[in-house]
This record gives C-alpha cells, sequence and structure tokens, in this order.
C-alpha cells in the first residue's frame, strides 16, 4: 500500500503541475480550475489513498462498479461525479450517491433524476453533455445532446424538483469537424456555456478535458478537468 500511494501522489504531483502551467500559460489563478480524478475501474483503496492525498472529487461511469466504491468510502470527503452515459433503470442508484451528474441529455433522463432525487431528498447538480460531433439524430458517438438542443434541456433542468443545473460537459470528439482539434472543440463549448449562462447565471461550471489534452481544456476556459489514466496509471479496460 505504501508503494502505491508514492506511485500515486508522484502522478498527482505531475498533473498539478500540468494544470499550474497551464493555468499560468492562460493568465488564470490555479484556484479557477478544479481537478476531478476518474477512478473507474480502479478499487476504493485508491480512492481511500487519493483522499488522504487531497483529493476532494472523484468520477465514476459505471453504477454497478461505482456504487459499492462509494458506499465504501462513504466516511471520506469526496464529491462523487457521474460521467458515464446513464440508462434511466439505474438513475435510484446513481442518486443515492452522486453529487453531480455530467452526463444529462435527453428529457427522459431529467424526469428519472427528478423523481429519484425528491424521493430520496437529495439535490442533484446536473451537467449537460454537449455532443460536438451529433449527426441527423441530434446525438453524439458517445452519448450528450446537439448544440441546438441545449436551451430546451437546460429549461427543464432548472425546473425539476431536486435538480441544479450547474454547467456543461463535453468529451472531445473522434469524430466529425472538431476530430483531432480539441482546442476548438472546447473553445465551442466555452462559446455554449456563455450562451447558457444569459438564461442561467449560475450555470457556470464547464467540464473539459482528460488526461491527454487538459491543457487545451484549461487554455479554453474550463472550470473542471477529469483526469484519470495521468493519475492512476493504465490499467486493462473492463467489460
Amino acid at each position: 500500500m505504501t508503494d502505491r500511494r508514492a506511485e500515486l501522489a508522484g502522478n498527482l504531483a505531475k498533473v498539478e503541475e500540468r494544470i499550474a502551467a497551464a493555468c499560468a500559460a492562460a493568465g488564470r489563478r490555479r484556484d479557477e480550475v478544479t481537478l476531478i480524478v476518474v477512478t473507474k475501474t480502479y478499487p476504493a483503496s485508491d480512492v481511500r489513498i487519493l483522499s488522504g492525498l487531497g483529493v476532494r472529487h472523484v468520477a465514476e461511469n459505471r453504477d454497478q462498479d461505482a456504487a459499492p466504491k462509494a458506499a465504501e468510502c462513504s466516511d471520506l470527503p469526496l464529491d462523487w461525479h457521474f460521467v458515464g452515459q446513464l440508462q434511466t433503470n439505474k438513475v435510484r442508484s446513481v442518486v443515492g450517491y452522486a453529487d453531480l451528474v455530467q452526463s444529462v441529455d435527453r428529457s427522459k433522463l431529467v424526469d428519472a433524476l427528478s423523481k429519484e432525487a425528491v424521493r430520496a431528498g437529495r439535490e442533484i447538480g446536473c451537467l449537460l453533455q454537449v455532443a460536438l460531433d451529433a449527426g441527423a439524430s441530434g446525438r453524439g458517438e458517445r452519448g450528450g445532446v446537439a448544440p441546438g438542443g441545449i436551451e430546451e434541456l437546460a429549461a427543464l433542468v432548472a425546473g425539476s424538483p431536486g435538480l441544479r443545473l450547474d454547467g456543461l460537459m463535453t468529451v472531445a470528439p473522434l469524430t466529425g469537424e472538431y476530430a483531432g482539434r480539441q482546442r476548438a472543440a472546447f473553445d465551442r463549448l466555452m462559446d455554449l456555456s456563455t450562451d447558457l449562462r444569459r438564461a442561467h447565471p449560475a450555470a457556470n461550471m464547464v467540464s473539459a478535458g482528460m488526461s491527454a489534452d487538459l491543457e487545451e481544456a484549461v487554455a479554453a476556459g474550463a472550470t473542471h478537468v477529469r483526469v484519470g489514466t495521468a493519475v492512476l496509471g493504465v490499467r486493462p479496460r473492463l467489460g
């Protein structure tokens, strides 16, 4: 365990240096960017070590992995973010531990989240996942709502009991006009965030950037970056 703690501490320090350097290059304060460590596929023991190292935000993308892990770590001062595509039959479980759901992309999901949040007596923060590769279907390859659908979905979240509209999230697309153009994709997300905040001033969270492209996200203005591999290392994909 001591070896793992040293490994995670070293990785975390390198990521911290990257974020600090990116903030300095962009003329931003370091405290303007929040690190979310994506702990998917990693054990609760790693989450416990990370908490001891000062991490306060962790993210998961599969409820079947996240629910038991969150329960095991319920004594820790952590905010849990759900970042994966969320099916409505998993909403009750996710609402039990997640503080924020970053992958809100359709009205049916909003309705289910609202119902379960009210039932649980909780307020769940919601980010609209924006699909910058959305095709004719209006959805992206990895979920998300097309930019043209943001206004309507935001109004639905803002008017739903038990939910709080916190902002926008995106994953740099692998296809379409923004493929391989992470900075352009994140700049587009920031423009969409500006539009959103005209109607919903408090929805100022912008979650973008991962291990490979966090610098581009910080340069564009992201408030949160989601980093997994650079902190936890490479692990075989599950399922």
